[in-house]
């Protein structure tokens, strides 16, 4: 742990050295002693952690040397040790910006010492805070959060650099499995408002009921349940960004009072009578044609054209190419990191078998299968063995990937020989082929798959 530098202002040489000495006692103390308040201003360029500094000096009174230092820089915690016990003194003390008042007395040095390590407990805290909010910032870059090289990711990426100059709304819209969080984070912590909240709603994942106290807060005994008050989410989300996922969804009741929300830029708790003011950016999120569900009179029009601001369509896996082998490894990379795995390869076989597939559930299909592709690769390498496709519908199964007749037909057998337990006979009747052509398919496998094991692959 770094050193903690302390300035103690006193002058009375003997009372100094003693609270000195008592501090030095903690070897992450580096303690500086002055006799007066010049000597403290002079070396304020050692950017001291916290100045402990008596009320009554020579050359100068507490009050203003406390101002001076302010001055300076007003980060800096004081502590004022005085003989005076007057309350008077030490609030006035505390409202100029002093973090403690210890009057001197036989406790002085305990009280000091559990100062300071409080202080220090707190800086130490709003350090972790900032380091957490810059990795956070890291974690939603561009470089990091979307990756891809093919011309539709790069169109998406153009957009949203864009979004970046000015407030106006993002609508983002794509398939389920997309990314379109990820988006949304990604303009909110690149924005000038990366410091304030990021506040998130599903309208899918929430009762009807419930909407409109999430939206706009509720005062205690509003309604039957509300038990204690509630910040809506766009009081919380003032001066940052309120993201409204799935946002076709919303009833269209509720769409009438938003659209007010967001005209007149306020609200009211339910049950509540003031007014409240926010600001906020609004991003919202739909894997629906909200067009469409305009025409169809699920979603109103004036809403509609208040929301949509700048247009962002995410492009479904399928349409970006190579980009699903950058993202492979990405997840490939995280989730060796994540679980402390050596580094694991992927194979040509399997690397063609995803560009082959569809990915029906998008980029975050391809995490899951990377993932248990990880778990279940042998030597630190997937194979195409490891790849497990599972499609929800069966319908859409077997278009799921670009393969030829024969590549389908063959699939299709082996689907039905697995769904009847390895049944030949079976499988045979209820595909009205012969029994031959599923024991060659079978052998065929099994001869492809020990060519599989014996070859070379080549990595990401």
């Amino acid at each position: 742990m770094k050193s903690f530098k302390i300035f103690l202002v006193e002058d009375d040489p003997f009372f100094g050295e003693t609270l000195k000495y008592h501090l030095k006692l903690n070897p992450d103390f580096e303690v500086f002693l002055f006799k007066n308040g010049k000597e403290c201003l002079d070396n304020l360029f050692e950017n001291p952690n916290i100045i402990c500094l008596d009320f009554g000096l020579p050359d100068i009174t507490g009050d203003l040397l406390l101002k001076k230092i302010h001055q300076t820089n007003n980060k800096i915690p004081i502590i004022v040790i005085s003989g005076q016990e007057e309350i008077e003194v030490a609030v006035n003390f505390l409202k100029s910006g002093a973090r403690d008042y210890i009057v001197k007395n036989t406790y002085t040095k305990e009280l000091l010492w559990n100062s300071i390590i409080k202080i220090r407990e707190n800086l130490s805290l709003i350090d972790e805070v900032e380091e957490l909010k810059e990795k956070l910032e890291q974690k939603f870059s561009f470089e990091k959060t979307i990756l891809g090289q093919s011309a539709a990711i790069k169109a998406v990426l153009n957009k949203i650099n864009k979004s970046l100059t000015t407030n106006i709304n993002v609508s983002i819209t794509g398939e389920t499995g997309t990314g379109k969080e990820m988006v949304a984070k990604a303009i909110h912590y690149n924005s000038d408002r990366k410091h304030k909240p990021f506040v998130a709603l599903n309208m899918a994942a929430i009762p009807k009921e419930l909407i409109e106290s999430e939206f706009f807060g509720h005062e205690k005994g509003a309604f039957t349940g509300a038990i204690q008050r509630l910040i809506g989410k766009f009081e919380q989300a003032d001066g940052g960004t309120i993201f409204l996922d799935e946002i076709a969804e919303l009833d269209l009741n509720l769409q009438s009072k938003l659209l007010r929300a967001l005209q007149e830029r306020e609200v009211t708790r339910l049950g509540g009578k003031g007014v409240i003011k926010f600001n906020v950016r609004l991003i919202i999120a739909t894997h629906k044609d909200l067009k469409e569900e305009v025409k169809k009179g699920t979603f109103r029009e004036d809403l509609y054209y208040r929301i949509v601001g700048l247009p962002i369509e995410l492009p479904p896996l399928r349409e970006r190419g190579h980009d699903v082998l950058l993202l492979a490894k990405h997840f490939i990379d995280l989730f060796t990191k994540e679980n402390k795995l050596k580094t694991i390869s992927i194979s040509k076989e399997a690397k063609d078998k995803l560009l082959k597939y569809k990915f029906p559930g998008n980029i975050r299909e391809l995490k899951s299968i990377i993932e248990l592709a990880c778990v279940m690769c042998e030597n630190n390498e997937i194979g195409v063995e490891d790849l497990t496709f599972a499609s929800i519908k069966d319908s859409d199964f077997f278009l799921s990937e670009d393969k030829t007749l024969k590549e389908f037909t063959s699939e299709i057998i082996l689907h039905y020989l697995r769904k009847n337990n390895e049944d030949v006979i079976k499988t045979a009747k209820q595909l009205d082929i012969g029994k031959s052509t599923i024991y060659n398919l079978i052998q065929s496998s099994q001869t492809k798959k020990n060519d599989l094991n014996e070859s070379s692959y080549s990595f990401i």
